[in-house]
């Protein structure tokens, strides 16, 4: 079965099983996304979950994927560029596990610390605990193995990697750095797609990122962004069951804020708890309900639940 095949009007490939990946939300997200778009930006890309969606439902001109870390975008240029290579290096990094000790895991690690080989990383993410990634200060992987399973098999990683290859290839910009110079040259005719770490999950004893940012830096960021014209939509924060992500951001930005439904929480599930969980979806001003860019230059900020 060929690659194009297997995958069906409506789904898309995800070759990065990230946890936190919109993956599952893509499709209510883009409910928002304005069909008239000249060049997207993803600058915490991540998965790119978002990226992915709007290749295949809004195909901007072209799309331009960023990261802070260079591993990351490193991957993406690989599974844009070279689809089958990456493909076969995962293919046997996955398959020496069988044969592997039980130290295995931790022997990549180690490996992908010391090298960096983007190919490492993508092992890990898939291998990992529940596929959160942690790093510590030092930008080294610190996750733990799942020791219930192993990993996204090689031939369903193939199938995904050559997808979002002919998907990306040919239009889309890969870039590493700082979100705010890596989306430097967006224009009003732009869209920015961002989904950074939340303030409650990016600092602390339980570090899921390479790199963390104040709310007071997003602020000033998207102070700017407005100060522009640019066009974005942010996942923020949010809850789960009782526990909040993040303060909401100020009413000064002008923006609207929905809460999207995310389904149960499978933390509070493994703990016995049945608890829904909402993201926070902000709205840049000037961009309405349905996608596009009319009515007034500010919207005030409130608060919808989208099921």
């Amino acid at each position: 079965m060929s690659f194009c095949s297997r995958y069906g009007p409506g789904m898309l490939p995800h070759p990065i099983p990230y946890q936190g990946s919109k993956r599952a939300l893509a499709r209510l997200i883009g409910n928002y996304v304005p069909p008239d778009i000249d060049v997207w930006f993803e600058p915490f890309a991540g998965s790119a979950a978002m990226t992915l969606w709007a290749a295949k439902h809004r195909r901007p001109k072209r799309m331009i994927i960023a990261d802070s870390l260079d591993e990351m975008t490193q991957l993406w240029a690989e599974i844009i560029n070279l689809p089958n290579s990456v493909a076969d290096r995962y293919e046997h990094v996955w398959r020496r596990q069988l044969e592997a000790g039980s130290d295995y895991f931790n022997e990549v690690r180690a490996r992908f610390n010391e090298h960096r080989d983007p190919v490492d990383l993508l092992y890990l993410i898939c291998r990992c605990v529940k596929n959160a990634v942690r790093f510590n200060a030092r930008q080294q992987f610190t996750q733990s193995v799942d020791k219930r399973r192993l990993g996204m098999r090689p031939e369903k990683m193939r199938t995904a990697v050559q997808h979002a290859s002919h998907l990306l290839r040919g239009r889309t910009e890969v870039r590493t750095g700082d979100w705010l110079a890596t989306t430097s040259d967006a224009r009003s005719s732009d869209f920015i797609y961002m989904d950074p770490p939340y303030l409650g999950t990016s600092i602390g004893r339980d570090k899921r990122y390479a790199e963390w940012m104040t709310q007071e830096r997003l602020i000033s960021g998207l102070e700017e962004y407005r100060s522009r014209n640019l066009r974005f939509c942010l996942s923020y924060d949010g809850q789960s069951g009782d526990k909040v992500y993040g303060p909401p951001l100020p009413e000064r930005l002008g923006m609207t804020r929905l809460l999207l439904h995310a389904g149960r929480s499978s933390q509070h599930t493994l703990n016995g708890i049945a608890a829904e969980t909402y993201e926070s979806l902000y709205l840049s001003h000037g961009l309405n309900m349905g996608g596009s860019m009319s009515g007034p230059a500010e919207l005030p900020l409130f608060e919808r639940v989208a099921a």
